[in-house]
């Protein structure tokens, strides 16, 4: 079948490259255009970009898709519209301009999270299962009919970063199973039936932590906000990132967010038992073990907030 695919973040690259291996022929790919990154915001093409160019697939790069986007993909006449995490809306007319319109590659068990972050959002609500769903796009948020699903266990280390990077590549897999099986005619899509959560993007005020929630709560909030927004907590007027924390066993409860020194190990205190702090990484500095850093500081505690 003739595809255009769209999509922009890094776990868009594996669907990718699923579809550019197989048999179907890649007409274009549309991307958001380039963007400024780092101190010197430089202009960077994004990771699907990269991608795109070293197969020498045609591109198109555009931050919404608007008339003239859609009078170019028209024109090539596609069978299919494929989009994986674009980060902008597809309505109509260009919602039915392929001939079998257009299906998602999304990273949850729908109904369940619709919306731009369902893996932060799962691992935020302690969710122990989640997987990824190929859908029909229409104009309600993720509301389409499902063509397949794949499940997948939250396994006790994974992060957002880390289980995205899994979704994605299996839900690579899934997506081209379900487009051979939409040009064979052989599958039909099943409407969403549950409940219907949501999972909106995160904001930075998502990422501080208020640590008079539980050990628990406060531990999932941190594996879902990293590594974007990237949870962090404040010292003062300084802030302190957390790249990692752990659960404690046996430790005497301790105030909501004294931070203090037992065992060698750093502990902060939350609504219930306290947590260890493992890795952090202070205003200005590079990530570091917790107890590097706390001896550093040289206090006997310290209040976050």
């Amino acid at each position: 079948m003739k595809l255009v695919f769209a999509g922009t973040p890094q776990a868009a690259v594996p669907s990718l490259v699923a579809l550019a291996q197989s048999h179907h022929d890649l007409a274009a790919v549309i991307t958001r255009a380039d963007a400024p990154l780092g101190r010197k915001r430089v202009l960077t093409p994004s990771p699907l970009a990269r991608a795109a160019a070293e197969r020498g697939l045609p591109l198109i790069k555009t931050n919404r898709l608007d008339e003239a986007a859609t009078a170019e993909i028209a024109a090539l006449q596609p069978d299919l519209g494929v989009i994986v995490a674009y980060g902008g809306l597809v309505r109509e007319p260009l919602l039915s301009v392929p001939r079998l319109g257009w299906i998602n590659l999304h990273f949850s068990l729908l109904p369940r999270w619709r919306g731009a972050a369902p893996v932060q959002h799962a691992l935020i609500a302690g969710d122990e299962l989640t997987g990824a769903a190929v859908f029909q796009l229409v104009p309600e948020l993720d509301a389409g009919a499902v063509f397949g699903q794949s499940e997948q266990t939250i396994a006790e280390g994974d992060t957002a970063g880390s289980l995205l990077q899994s979704l994605s590549d299996s839900g690579a897999s899934l997506l081209l199973q379900v487009i051979d099986a939409l040009e064979a005619g052989s599958i039909q899509g099943t409407p969403q039936s549950g409940p219907v959560t949501l999972a909106p993007k995160l904001t930075l005020a998502d990422a501080r932590i208020d640590w008079t929630g539980s050990a628990d709560s406060v531990r999932n909030r941190v594996r879902g906000v990293t590594p974007e927004p990237g949870a962090f907590t404040v010292l003062g007027d300084a802030r302190l990132k957390l790249q990692a924390v752990a659960l404690t066993q046996g430790c005497e409860p301790q105030p909501a967010g004294l931070i203090r020194e037992i065992d060698k190990k750093v502990l902060i205190g939350t609504g219930t038992e306290p947590l260890e702090l493992v890795t952090v990484q202070p205003a200005g500095k590079t990530q570091m073990k917790a107890i590097d850093w706390w001896r550093g500081v040289n206090v006997t505690e310290v209040v976050a907030s």
